[in-house]
């Protein structure tokens, strides 16, 4: 029943890399959670719960929870902002690459040692977005911003492990 061209259309859109199928939401950032997570208000007046895509921050009670928190609400509170996404976690939170002014908020949380590349998830990322994150954190890490001056800060998701195991 369906063309061949039908066809491939399909067959092509399934195929396609996740990230090339995203969206955008534009509006002002009225929440900041913690270094990886605000609350957006859209122009209807929607919140959105936004996990930036492709950083995992230091949870706040963490060595540097509290700067990475600040940080990013530094980069973003109460400003104008573009989020582009693709899709949610497991939490309903909307993945996405946070632009304010021409400048991604996600990778500059890396660049400021504020936040890792979360590569467990890198696939859901441009291979440029990828590459981009992991030279950020080279950065940081060589340079010793912002929670690189420990010698070897404890990563969010293992943190995240030991605070279920102990419980």
């Amino acid at each position: 029943m369906y063309s061949y061209f039908t066809r491939m259309l399909v067959i092509g859109a399934l195929l396609m890399p996740i990230h090339a199928l995203g969206d955008s939401i534009e509006g002002r950032v009225v929440g900041v959670s913690d270094g990886d997570t605000v609350t957006l208000l859209d122009a209807q007046k929607k919140q959105w719960k936004i996990r930036l895509l492709g950083i995992d921050a230091p949870e706040k009670k963490m060595p540097f929870g509290q700067r990475s928190k600040q940080h990013l609400a530094d980069l973003v509170f109460k400003k104008q902002v573009t989020v582009e996404y693709s899709k949610r976690d497991r939490y309903g939170r909307t993945l996405g690459k946070i632009e304010v002014g021409g400048v991604d908020a996600n990778l500059e949380q890396i660049r400021a040692g504020m936040a890792w590349h979360y590569k467990q998830y890198q696939r859901d990322q441009s291979s440029e977005d990828r590459q981009l994150y992991s030279e950020a954190e080279d950065a940081a890490r060589s340079f010793h911003r912002g929670l690189w001056v420990d010698a070897n800060p404890i990563p969010p998701w293992d943190w995240r492990k030991q605070q279920r195991t102990r419980k």
